[in-house]
This record gives C-alpha cells, structure tokens and sequence, in this order.
C-alpha cells in the first residue's frame, strides 16, 4: 500500500526496514511518552515482522506505514492506523527526531486521516498523547481533531501511571 503527499510517501514496511526503524525507536527521549521503547535491536525487528504479518490479514486491521521523503527514500518514521469496531480507528504517529519541527507528522497524519474517511470508510478517527507531549498536541489540532477530555491515569508504563488527552476527528469535520 502507498499514499503519497506533497513531500512524503506512506508505504507498507519491508523487513529492510528494520535499520531505520531501529534508529528511533531505540530513542530514548524520543520515546519517553510512549507505552514502549526504547527498543533493543530484537524489538525492532519484532516489530517490523508484526509489520509485514499484518500485511496479510484480511480484512487489514491495522495500516502502519513507513513515512518515507519522497525527494529521496529516507525512511523518518511511522504512521497507522488502527481500526477498532463501529467505523473508527486509532491514530498514532512517530518520526525520527532529525526530522522534528518540519511538518511531516502533520502531513503523514493528514494523509493516514484522508485514507481511513475516504477509502476505508471510518466515521471517527481518535489518537491520544500524554499531556507533557505538547508537539504531539499540535499535530492533532493542526489536522482538525477536537480535544475531547483527559483519559486519567489510564496507562501503567516505565514504572508509573500516565494520563493521556484524546482528540477525535469525525468524517463530517475533515477537511
């Protein structure tokens, strides 16, 4: 599977990947807010197999795709899609730091948006973040998304229990 956009292109993992997955999730403040991480090499690599197994499944379930810039194939990062039941799915997102701060989160979310409401049909896409992850904030009411509320220590992760917000975006608001 590809999207592409102005400057990016959203593809399906290879197991080639690894490499350059590998290069932010073993990351630790990149993964600081995160449920996992900082990865050992074998976590990657476990990840990107779960990856290309999912692939497969039919119907797909989840679509986390590569982010790659389309100027030259740099793989930077991550973006999904993970559909639940009654049209709606959960976003999530992660790109490598060297490339924060200039708008490829927003645009590959946008794009992962676009794809869920136009071809997959979803009447809601929902992402969450921890409150400290104000970047990650940003990304969602850049594409739209409304913050709906706290999630209160709903996560026990890296030793202790985390709130998270949660935006939505419904079919009838994207733009």
């Amino acid at each position: 599977m590809i999207l592409e956009t102005e400057r990016l292109i959203l593809r399906d993992f290879t197991r080639d990947d690894w490499k350059a997955v590998h290069v932010y999730a073993s990351d630790a403040d990149l993964v600081q807010h995160m449920e996992w991480g900082p990865n050992q090499e074998i976590a990657t690599i476990d990840y990107v197999d779960r990856m290309l197994m999912s692939q497969n499944q039919y119907p797909r379930e989840q679509y986390e795709l590569a982010i790659t810039v389309k100027e030259n194939g740099t793989l930077i990062g991550g973006c999904g899609l993970h559909i639940e039941k009654h049209s709606q799915a959960a976003l999530g997102y992660c790109l490598n730091r060297q490339f924060w701060g200039k708008g490829y989160t927003t645009e590959a979310a946008h794009a992962m948006c676009r794809f869920g409401f136009f071809d997959i049909k979803l009447h809601r896409i929902f992402a969450t973040c921890r409150p400290e992850n104000i970047a990650s904030s940003r990304v969602m009411e850049k594409i739209g998304m409304t913050k709906e509320g706290t999630l209160r220590e709903h996560l026990f992760f890296k030793g202790r229990w985390h709130n998270s917000f949660i935006y939505s975006i419904l079919t009838t608001e994207f733009v």
